[in-house]
């Protein structure tokens, strides 16, 4: 391929940053072409593949709701599993300002509370446009967990129930009873069928590779099948409904 030594040394010590040309290239050089679109789908998305959230929330966390609000618009059809909370475009604002005093608690940011549920709540404006799907998928857990007052996860219980009347959401609940295929170990996001997302508790993962993007989406479509849906979801949501005011009740009276 005729590149200078200094050239090499910088690719293999990570001092440069390939081309797209350098990498088709290397692959043909290398008999190595079906290895082309996955390293070129590596490189695309180098800088935002492992975006830490310290430095992602450095400035607060409004700024992050805007970044996502930027993606969401070009984003078409959503696809979300959660194991553990209720998926942002579905939170009730009482909901949100939970989750995200737990990053400041966390991280030790900038306390924007107030605008970054604010920014949340207007994100879910495009639930409401016919051109967007969404699909997602709760495990019961997800609807049990105490991360809120009971009160709070009331509310936020009613407005999932709401939701499954939209006609371009599609609301799935995975019930304790049921047998899984494939063990819900974390919640991720699909965006259209090009990026997965993936949340840790240090930073936010983007995954873009081929051979990524088809696994999640079998792991997606395997949960997606032993979830219930329709009155069979809102009868799960409203029988957590149903325990928790009864709980709650009784805490009042005592």
């Amino acid at each position: 391929m005729s590149w200078p030594p200094s050239k090499v040394s910088k690719l293999e010590n990570g001092k440069q940053t390939p081309t797209d040309d350098d990498i088709r290239d290397w692959t043909r050089a290398t008999s190595s072409e079906n290895e082309t679109e996955a390293l070129l789908a590596s490189l695309h998305t180098l800088e935002v593949q492992h975006a830490e959230w310290q430095r992602q929330l450095r400035v607060g966390l409004k700024p992050h709701q805007q970044e996502i609000a930027d993606l969401d618009a070009k984003t078409r059809l959503f696809r979300a599993f959660e194991s553990t909370f209720i998926p942002g475009l579905l939170q009730t604002a009482e909901y949100a300002r939970y989750r995200f005093a737990q990053s400041i608690t966390v991280f030790k940011v900038r306390n924007d509370i107030d605008e970054a549920v604010a920014a949340r709540v207007q994100r879910q404006d495009i639930l409401y446009r016919p051109d967007k799907r969404f699909h997602f998928v709760l495990t019961e857990a997800a609807l049990r967990y105490r991360l809120c007052p009971p009160e709070i996860m009331l509310g936020q219980l009613d407005r999932l129930v709401s939701l499954t009347a939209l006609p371009n959401v599609k609301l799935g609940i995975i019930g304790f009873e049921t047998a899984y295929v494939v063990a819900p170990a974390h919640g991720f996001w699909i965006l259209n069928a090009d990026r997965v997302m993936v949340e840790t508790f240090s930073a936010e993962l983007n995954l873009a590779q081929p051979q990524e993007l088809a696994l999640y989406g079998g792991i997606f479509d395997n949960l997606a099948a032993v979830a219930s849906y329709g009155r069979s979801a809102r009868t799960i949501i409203n029988q957590v409904i149903t325990e928790l005011a009864a709980e709650d009740d009784q805490k009042d009276q005592g």
